[in-house]
């Protein structure tokens, strides 16, 4: 039996992972998830030609053909939609009521988006660097139509490991995730991995799009915009895969797994509490952990008494980073990372 995605919306399309059911470090394409604010762009010949203009000295277009002549670097990424596991906030927020599985992890290859800016001379001026999407519709609250389009800040734009992909999983990116070129951004969340790139433009100021400025921003409250700040690097998170949550079990020996993560360096442990958190034990942890990408982690359960019990895990990185027992909440309900939780009945 082979598992499927998890439907959450067709126009635009959006689908979660079955992340409960997939193991293994690299998520097959056909299971990546898919996150999209509008429908999906037509492609044209100009869809292989990237310009890059603004505060540069040189204003260049690079073909598809260019690109793949120059020195590449491949990295294992996950990306992970910042609104990942919105359904459980409490509070309740409006928006895709993402669970689990709004994250994948990949093998990409391209070349450092560096690279082409240092072809272009950037100017003492540029601060931050505006990529933009192919993809483009309305918004619910303003008129006009409205391209998919993020900045960076310059450093962030400059850093080695932030690519202009043209592969995934060792073929050519599927069209539904971003190909020909897409922007790929380790550690932080995958709105600022742009699909379908169609111009880049480096400014001196900050960039005032409806994905930056008003999407994609942490608001604290609910009736009011104090205290708002960016949505940037990932959080400390982990989820437990298996058992799945209401789950009934027998006795015995039960091994409980999951996956990992951070923005921030690595992981360096996962604890896991059979008992809601009274008491923790270190998980194993099944792969070297490193940076922008998930640590999978086990631990076996030996439990020999009925009755209801709640399974919990809490990653810590290597920043000291740890999950909290409640989530920060906020309004747009971005950045979910309370410890993962499942109750499970013993038989």
């Amino acid at each position: 039996m082979k598992p499927f995605l998890l439907t959450r919306g067709l126009v635009p399309e959006n689908q979660e992972t079955p992340i409960h059911f997939l193991g293994g470090d690299l998520t097959p394409a056909s299971y990546f998830y898919r996150r999209n604010h509008f429908r999906y762009p037509l492609l044209t010949h100009e869809s292989y030609y990237i310009p890059i203009s603004g505060c540069v000295r040189t204003p260049t277009i690079f073909s598809f053909k260019d690109i793949l002549s120059l020195p590449s670097k491949t990295l294992n990424v996950l990306l992970e939609c910042s609104g990942e596991k919105r359904a459980f906030f409490h509070p309740k927020v409006f928006g895709e009521q993402w669970e689990d599985g709004a994250l994948s992890q990949a093998r990409w290859k391209g070349v450092p988006l560096r690279t082409l800016i240092e072809y272009t001379g950037a100017t003492d001026k540029a601060m931050e660097v505006v990529v933009e999407g192919y993809d483009f519709g309305t918004r619910t609250d303003r008129p006009g139509l409205f391209s998919f389009a993020r900045s960076l800040p310059i450093d962030k734009a400059l850093h080695p490991d932030t690519l202009i992909a043209y592969e995934l999983n060792g073929k050519p990116i599927p069209f539904k995730h971003g190909y020909p070129l897409r922007l790929i951004v380790p550690q932080w969340y995958a709105m600022a991995s742009v699909k379908w790139v169609k111009k880049i433009t480096l400014i001196n100021s900050h960039f005032k799009g409806p994905f930056q400025d008003t999407d994609y921003i942490y608001y604290p409250h609910r009736t009011n915009d104090a205290g708002r700040y960016p949505v940037t690097t990932m959080r400390v998170n982990s989820t437990i895969q298996q058992p799945l949550n209401l789950a009934v079990l027998g006795q015995g020996v039960h091994k409980i797994r999951g996956i990992a993560w951070t923005g921030q360096g690595i992981v360096s442990r996962v604890e896991i509490s059979v008992d809601n958190g009274r008491t923790w034990d270190n998980a194993t942890l099944h792969t070297h952990p490193k940076p922008y990408v998930w640590v999978s982690w086990t631990y076996n359960w030996d439990v020999h008494e009925k009755g209801e019990y709640t399974v919990l895990s809490r990653a810590i990185d290597s920043a000291g980073n740890m999950q909290p027992k409640q989530a920060e909440w906020n309004r747009k309900g971005y950045g979910y990372n309370a410890v993962s939780d499942v109750k499970v009945k013993i038989e």
